[in-house]
């Protein structure tokens, strides 16, 4: 698979992508983790929020009960948007990779970049997107 950096390949996937997985999403409205996908959800995406502190309490956000761990969505996801530190990636590698059907792409937030983890991921036939942050993205691009 590819790691999509152009334009039009960015554009691609915010015009065509419906579900958005939020690994690491924050119940903090000051928090990237919420507010990245509280703009996401207002314009029209459905948003899967992944935490294991959220999904103790049994916390919905945007609709939708927050899950512990990717393993646990059992519906097809278009993106993972992650929002976790590089060194903790590879840490989710194993659930991110049992997804059934597994997502079209992981997109990685403005200043996340991991080598590995990138290069295990496209080893299973999916797409990513490093160190850019989708809101942003589809501001610029006027999504």
């Amino acid at each position: 698979m590819i790691e999509r950096t152009t334009t039009e390949e960015i554009t691609e996937v915010l015009k065509t992508a419906k579900t958005i997985a939020v690994l690491g999403i924050s119940s903090d409205a000051k928090k990237p983790g919420f507010y990245v996908p509280d703009y996401l959800f207002t314009h029209g995406y459905k948003i899967i929020g992944v935490n294991p502190e959220l999904s103790r309490g049994s916390v919905k956000l945007f609709g939708e009960r927050v899950r512990a761990s990717l393993s646990e969505i059992e519906e097809p996801v278009d993106v993972v948007d992650v929002f976790r530190r590089p060194d903790l990636l590879e840490a989710h590698l194993r659930d991110l990779l049992k997804m059934q059907p597994a997502p079209k792409l992981v997109w990685l937030q403005q200043g996340i970049r991991n080598a590995n983890f990138a290069k295990a991921v496209m080893a299973a036939g999916i797409e990513m997107v490093q160190d850019r942050c989708m809101l942003a993205d589809h501001q610029a691009l006027g999504i």
